[in-house]
């Protein structure tokens, strides 16, 4: 198969789709890997990393798309190069449709193959593409939000740890899946007052496991949620439905009454938001202020540390982009009920019942349209 990986175009996104060392992987099993020039720059290699690697380097994306048999990129492709997808070719990507409409009207007009990162699922019920990047979104996020705290960014000028004789910052996670895991994680390290919200049991319990006294675990009701938020110096969103868009657990209500000055960084953003008052937002441009308080949405979090970022997802996605280079799409879908799931848009029909479902467009089984 002829695999082409383009340069990221979206706005500070440095990560790319293929390291070299994913490249060789291919091209010694005797696969084509065409690379544009300059793709890995963000992340500390040239074109003769993936020339060693067995790649070709083209000059444009337009070559590359117009070559390629399978487009390998991280994050959703933009405008101008969902215009150069063709029919029956497979993008393999992070897509977010379900609060995307101009993107999921271009993809389903390309008529080409589209499998999302994110609604790949795997035999324990988790996202094991998605997984590495909630790992990391959500440990920035405690970054984001400690800045985003900071009396220059029109925080409330809290140090999330305080110091001897001067009470830490109050930060409340909603959501215990990976992102609120990991966020917790580095706020306690960080020595902040933290609790973290969910409504599984057994996620509550492996949660109170995890952190004993160190966090506070709690049972997510409207209540509850309502009182910690509006008692919170920094909230992290980390809440996800996979391939829905996210509810919007945070009102505009709540905004008015939460602290001057305080922050909330919505990880939920690619998929919409928790937030009410959330928009999207990017690296060069992260926060704005709603009611006084400050709100980080950057919708490629991970894409500010893209060197652990790429290789993190490159762990994941390899075995994936060698199935279906090896089989081809129709029989690695087939055979796998778990890459099946990533299968978003396929013969100009959606076939994730989530994205169909918040964008009303009719739902087509995957199964039936690839033996149909």
């Amino acid at each position: 198969m002829i695999i082409g990986v383009p340069k990221e175009i979206k706005n500070h996104e440095y990560r790319a789709g293929m390291v070299p060392a994913s490249v060789r992987e291919l091209t010694r099993r005797g696969h084509k890997v065409l690379v544009q020039t300059q793709a890995g720059s963000g992340i500390g290699f040239d074109d003769q990393d993936y020339i060693n690697a067995g790649a070709e380097i083209l000059d444009s994306a337009d070559a590359v798309f117009a070559s390629a048999e399978m487009i390998v990129k991280v994050k959703e492709p933009q405008a101008v190069e969902r215009a150069m997808l063709r029919p029956g070719q497979i993008l393999f990507t992070y897509l977010h449709l379900a609060p995307d409409l101009p993107q999921t009207q271009d993809l389903v007009n390309s008529g080409a193959v589209c499998i999302a990162y994110e609604t790949v699922t795997d035999n324990k019920g988790g996202l094991p593409l998605l997984a590495p990047m909630s790992e990391v979104a959500g440990r920035m996020s405690i970054q984001a939000g400690a800045q985003a705290l900071e009396k220059s960014n029109m925080g409330r000028g809290m140090l999330l740890g305080g110091v001897p004789g001067v009470e830490p910052a109050k930060v409340v996670v909603i959501g215990g899946g990976m992102v609120g895991r990991n966020a917790a994680l580095m706020a306690v390290g960080l020595g902040a007052d933290v609790t973290i919200l969910d409504r599984n049991v057994n996620v509550l319990r492996d949660l109170n496991h995890q952190f004993e006294n160190r966090a506070k675990v709690i049972y997510s009701t409207a209540e509850a949620l309502e009182k910690h938020v509006l008692e919170a110096d920094l909230v992290i969103g980390g809440v996800l439905i996979p391939g829905a868009a996210a509810p919007k657990l945070i009102t505009r209500e709540h905004i008015s009454k939460m602290k001057p000055g305080a922050a909330i960084v919505d990880v939920a953003i690619d998929q919409g938001g928790c937030v009410e008052t959330s928009k999207a937002t990017t690296h060069q441009d992260p926060v704005f202020i709603v009611d006084d308080v400050v709100h980080y949405c950057v919708a490629n979090m991970p894409g500010a540390v893209p060197r652990t970022s790429t290789f993190a997802l490159n762990n994941a996605t390899l075995p994936y982009i060698i199935a279906l280079a090896e089989k081809g799409y129709k029989q690695a879908l087939l055979d796998d009920e778990h890459l099946l799931n990533g299968l978003n848009v396929i013969n100009g029909k959606i076939t994730c019942e989530e994205v169909a479902e918040a964008l009303n467009f009719e739902f087509f089984d995957p199964r039936s349209e690839l033996t149909g």
